[in-house]
């Protein structure tokens, strides 16, 4: 651990969760940078669908059926995508995040996924793609992000 992330950065065991991402949306990156800004506890390591760590961690058979959006990858390994994946987010955000995540969970899953695949279908129209693979972001978060 460096200088400048002591204190930021929790030990390495205890980050167990992971957020894989499209690295050519707009609005992955978007999520991306929410995360950081409000996981404090820093809990959550970023890797972008395109990484090599993605590849390592998840089988081909399964990469294959999963979406080109955020995937979040619990402690436990479980994958979560589409709706299932933003409320898990936020519930483990916190605050008023998990408020709206148990209000939002009460919405059948089906429906919730409907408006996530609207979104997703609409996404690099609403949101443009970065204008680099990566996000930019503060030197001393970088090290929440893998290969």
């Amino acid at each position: 651990m460096t200088s400048e992330s002591a204190g930021t950065r929790p030990p390495a065991a205890q980050i167990t969760e992971r957020v894989f991402y499209d690295g050519h949306c707009g609005l992955c990156h978007f999520t991306v940078r929410f995360v950081l800004s409000r996981d404090r506890a820093g809990r959550f390591r970023f890797a972008p669908l395109e990484s090599e760590t993605f590849r390592r961690t998840v089988p081909e058979a399964v990469r294959a059926t999963l979406p080109d959006s955020v995937i979040v990858q619990t402690a436990e390994g479980q994958l979560l995508t589409r709706s299932a994946a933003v409320f898990y987010l936020m519930k483990k955000l916190g605050g008023v995040w998990r408020i709206l995540a148990a209000l939002g969970s009460v919405i059948p899953v089906a429906l919730r996924d409907r408006v996530y695949d609207w979104i997703a279908a609409v996404r690099h129209r609403l949101f443009p793609a970065p204008a680099a693979a990566c996000p930019l972001v503060s030197k001393h978060l970088r090290d929440r992000f893998d290969d």
